[in-house]
């Protein structure tokens, strides 16, 4: 089992550590003047708290900022956006208390912003900037004074093939020159530094492992309740006393973080933690449930984990490798140029491959496809490294032409190159959807970075019933490449739906997200969010196909009348209800009843999108202006339930104990012997698109 750990597959690590550019990475989640021809501020303390227990993480920033000038200022806090994270809470402490905000239409949100800051008053904005980052402003900033921000945010979190992954995100990505050049960023912590993560499982987990962070302290209080943590030697001490004062039930060995040296911690590179299942473990169905008392609605969060049912692949592909060549690929360019001589070296025989550039425009190198012999490779990869990077991103053209080009008789896979930020020429994403459909294209998306256009890059791969896998430069690149790997030499599960029905009069599901499944891969899990009404037993009911045959799966299921362990369910089951809204706008067109939705769910459930912000003013400007306190009460009832379940027996979640849904053991990595073809740079090309025949050439349908 140490093989997805430690299998070094060297060319491919060595490939990577030459993209990472230094002076690329630049460290984000900071605090800077408004005005740019300041310094930036200092921070004095950086503290990370994350709980990542069965299907969700929360993440607590919490941060404390010096003015050193002599001039008030209106400060800007920005970090980059997690995957399918929403900021649920931002705290800014007026006067030695801490404040909440309350979350309102975006545009209504910025103009309080802007009249509180016009009378001088205390007040803080956070913004959600794209899909690029969360921006907040604070105002003011005293001269010589210090400014606190606690900031939490709430994400799903899967396992693939029995590994757990978490990001908090410190990096930059880079590639928006103009924001770049506006902020200056403080990457130095000079006080205290703490990160804290504790994982609660309902399944035991046998290893943790931080690839990015060795000098993180792993400690196990059991196989179901672990912690790791990592600090600066002041940051210790503050997390010590904070462990004394709001956990103190934890066993000692887990309340003291490891020191660093030094007193100060930069903010250079993002934490990535791995956790692993223990072998052995069954498929399963598990359901947790949020109802209040005094509701006759509750909500639900469904994981299903099938058995190892899918067959593996063995055929032969075309490869197309789209590369591009616009200028924010400067000083990758080459070495990625020496990752496709790599990968051309592991093609089998009787494979064919093709390349097409682009940067403004794009253009084919080979002009068509040609045979993988020593003669053909050594050719073509002369004429790729003489070529220089420079102009615009026009990935849509790239891609047409890469499509244009496959050859209807073979399963073909094309290997772009690019971050995913789409400047010139086609930049629509329904564009993109669409060019996908046209060419039955299954994509695989491996996004690189904090900055890549994750909705469009994910938005390609479930439209094209692929998926999605993030990248982090901290990441342990040969795990996640033997996790890749696997996934694309087996069948898949297509189609796939499922129905919820009651055995009492009266109960009904409603309201499940996401509202069309469509594919999974070996490994994978499946969450589901939904409301129920009623209580009781009930029956589940999964359909799909693999291989064009048709799979059936059953389970009993048992919704209580009321369950207040996990009120954070609400908030996971909007977030998934508004990107469900979101991705049929980005296909059919904005409409302003679906941006009211998206309003009304984000306002109700106290969560910033793009269409919502969250707004802090003092406390007696909130009743001034007739807002209503619903997001502070929320935050308190999540806190208090988290306290509630930090000294609570983990629970467990199972549903289908006493008659398993899937027949045999969940899927675990298998050997990464043998070739597995260029399959092997892909997570250092950003994304892999897999075109495969539905019919006469089918691979895993």
């Amino acid at each position: 089992m140490q093989g997805l750990w430690r299998n070094t597959i060297g060319w491919c690590v060595c490939l990577l550590m030459g993209t990472m550019v230094p002076g690329l990475a630049v460290a984000a989640g900071l605090l800077t003047p408004a005005n740019s021809n300041l310094p930036q501020l200092e921070i004095k303390e950086h503290h990370v708290n994350v709980v990542i227990e069965d299907g969700y993480a929360i993440t607590e920033v919490d941060q404390t900022f010096a003015n050193p000038h002599d001039q008030e200022l209106e400060a800007i806090y920005t970090f980059p956006v997690p995957a399918k994270a929403s900021v649920g809470e931002f705290t800014y402490w007026i006067d030695g208390k801490p404040v909440t905000g309350e979350v309102m239409r975006k545009q209504q949100a910025r103009a309080l912003y802007e009249q509180q800051k016009s009378q001088g008053r205390r007040t803080a904005l956070t913004e959600q900037d794209e899909y690029r980052s969360f921006d907040s402003r604070v105002y003011p900033v005293l001269p010589n004074d210090t400014v606190r921000i606690r900031l939490v945010y709430i994400q799903p979190v899967h396992a693939e093939l029995g590994i757990g992954r978490y990001v908090y995100p410190l990096e930059e990505g880079g590639v928006d020159e103009e924001r770049m050049a506006f902020f200056t960023y403080q990457e130095h912590v000079q006080e205290a530094f703490s990160f804290k993560l504790t994982m609660r499982s309902s399944y035991p987990i046998d290893q943790f492992l931080m690839p990015a962070h060795p000098q993180a302290q792993v400690q196990r209080a059991s196989d179901q309740e672990w912690q790791v943590s990592f600090a600066n030697s002041a940051g210790a001490a503050a997390f010590a006393d904070a462990e004394d004062h709001t956990q103190g039930q934890l066993p000692e060995s887990m309340t003291t973080a490891t020191p660093t040296n030094g007193s100060a911690f930069t903010l250079d590179k993002d934490i990535v933690a791995y956790w692993r299942h223990q072998p052995g473990l069954p498929g399963a169905v598990d359901m947790v449930t949020y109802r209040p008392e005094d509701s006759d609605r509750g909500t639900f969060m469904l994981t299903l984990t099938p058995g190892d049912d899918l067959g593996e692949i063995s055929q032969g592909r075309d490869w197309t490798f789209v590369l591009d060549l616009s200028g924010s690929m400067a000083g990758k360019y080459h070495s990625l140029a020496e990752g496709v001589r790599k990968g051309l070296g592991k093609l089998q025989p009787g494979d064919r491959f093709r390349m097409v550039l682009f940067n403004d425009q794009a253009r084919e190198l080979t002009s068509g496809y040609v045979a993988v012999n020593d003669a053909n490779v050594r050719h073509y990869l002369q004429l790729l490294e003489s070529t220089q990077p420079d102009g615009g991103t026009n990935l849509f053209a790239g891609l047409k032409t890469a499509y244009n080009g496959l050859d209807a008789d073979r399963p073909s896979a094309v290997i772009l190159v690019t971050d995913g930020v789409a400047n010139v020429g086609v930049v629509a994403k329904k564009a993109f959807l669409q060019l996908l459909e046209q060419h039955d294209i299954r994509l695989f998306t491996f996004v690189m970075g904090n900055s890549a256009n994750r909705p469009l890059l994910e938005g390609m791969a479930k439209v094209s019933n692929g998926f999605a896998m993030n990248i982090s430069n901290s990441d342990d690149i040969s795990g996640r490449l033997v996790q890749a790997a696997d996934q694309l030499r087996h069948e898949a599960y297509r189609d796939i739906s499922l129905s919820i029905s009651g055995t009492k009069s009266g109960f009904k599901v409603r309201d499940m997200s996401p509202a069309q499944i469509g594919s999974l891969y070996r490994g994978q899990q499946l969450i589901v969010f939904g409301h129920y009404w009623g209580d009781g037993p009930a029956k589940l009911d999964i359909q799909g196909k693999v291989s064009g045959r048709e799979v059936h799966y059953r389970s009993d299921l048992k919704f209580p009348a009321t369950d207040t362990r996990t009120p954070e369910l609400e908030r996971l089951w909007a977030y998934a209800a508004i990107e469900d809204i979101q991705n049929r706008m980005d296909y059919l067109g904005h409409d302003s009843d679906s941006e009211d939705a998206i309003v009304g769910l984000a306002v109700e459930h106290g969560l910033v999108t793009p269409y919502t912000s969250m707004v802090v003013v003092e406390e007696q400007v909130f009743e001034q202006q007739g807002i209503v306190r619903n997001n502070k009460a929320r935050v308190e009832r999540e806190r208090n339930a988290r306290e509630n379940r930090a000294v609570a027996p983990v629970q467990d979640n199972r549903q289908d104990s006493a008659q398993p849904a899937f027949s045999g053991k969940r899927a675990y990595p298998r050997s990464s012997g043998g070739s597995t073809g260029p399959v092997m740079i892909l997570l250092l090309l950003g994304v892999i698109l897999l075109r495969r025949q539905t019919r006469r050439h089918a691979v895993g349908n």
